[in-house]
């Protein structure tokens, strides 16, 4: 990618080094009663790792509200610059490029795009919806609008899932940025209520189609930016969502898949709306509840 000219964005929190009480951060227990196992655990550690939701929230216990012990930012935190060294400049530019193309698309909608805030973290994390290690990797927060993000999960990618390049990242901050438009949209809590009403089968498979769609919106984002994109950026990011699949992942972990446990989409799929994001470069074409 070719950002050298692109500018950083003025919503980056860098709250990287800082230390953090870890109050708060307690493992839910299963719908039906029962603790998880380890297996389980290291399992949600890989899924949260590549993917873009908290795991423990879409196990019906989640992190309540009321037991957190919040952490209060100080005012240097809430307005910290962008960060100077070379991976945070990139993604604070890579945030930048996403505020342009959302402007755009929602001003061209009669509608006013509101900016998400990017929190830089390293090791642990506290946010609106619950504590966070880092090894669970980057996620997006409805309740405080915030992308949170260890840097190091890029090495991850390139280490442990065969993903590597700048534009297999910045697809991941695309995706997460896709969630925030999301939850402007009134996507995100018409499915989370949705989701509420019904089966565990039928609720994965709402969030299969949730992130399909950010998937799809990350696509319009890059089609958007195609000034700014060279030789094999593509085949980055389709190689990155067809690393990140429920089936590629659960094949790996365990040696076999589970179907309707599903939450993300196979690596077909990923692919598949990732792909129709960038032929198309038109919302109307990610509707993947039509």
């Amino acid at each position: 990618m070719r950002l050298d000219d692109e500018k950083t964005s003025s919503n980056v929190e860098d709250r990287r080094g800082q230390r953090s009480r870890r109050g708060g951060f307690r493992v839910p227990m299963g719908r039906r009663g029962g603790g998880i196992g380890i297996g389980t655990i290291i399992i949600l550690g890989i899924m949260w790792l590549v993917f873009g939701v908290n795991p423990l929230e879409m196990l019906g216990g989640g992190l309540a509200p009321q037991t957190q012990q919040q952490v209060p930012q100080t005012q240097s935190q809430q307005n910290s610059p962008a960060a100077n060294d070379e991976m945070g400049k990139f993604a604070s530019k890579v945030l930048s490029t996403t505020e342009r193309t959302w402007a755009r698309i929602f001003k061209e909608n009669n509608r006013q795009y509101e900016e998400p805030r990017m929190v830089l973290f390293s090791g642990f994390v506290q946010s609106a919806c619950g504590a966070a290690q880092s090894a669970m990797g980057p996620f997006y927060c409805p309740r405080d609008r915030k992308i949170y993000i260890d840097l190091s999960f890029f090495r991850d990618m390139s280490t442990r899932l065969g993903a590597s390049g700048d534009f297999a990242h910045a697809y991941v901050i695309a995706h997460e940025v896709g969630h925030h438009v999301q939850t402007l949209l009134g996507i995100a809590a018409k499915v989370t209520a949705a989701r509420a009403r019904t089966s565990k089968t039928e609720a994965n498979s709402l969030s299969v189609r949730m992130e399909l769609q950010a998937d799809c919106l990350a696509g319009v984002w890059a089609r958007d930016n195609k000034d700014i994109l060279e030789k094999g950026d593509i085949e980055e990011g389709i190689n990155a969502a067809t690393a990140i699949g429920d089936d590629r992942l659960q094949k790996r972990s365990q040696g076999y898949v589970v179907p309707e446990s599903f939450t993300h989409g196979t690596s077909a799929q990923r692919v598949e709306w990732f792909t129709r994001g960038i032929k198309t470069g038109d919302i109307r074409q990610c509707d993947t509840f039509g």
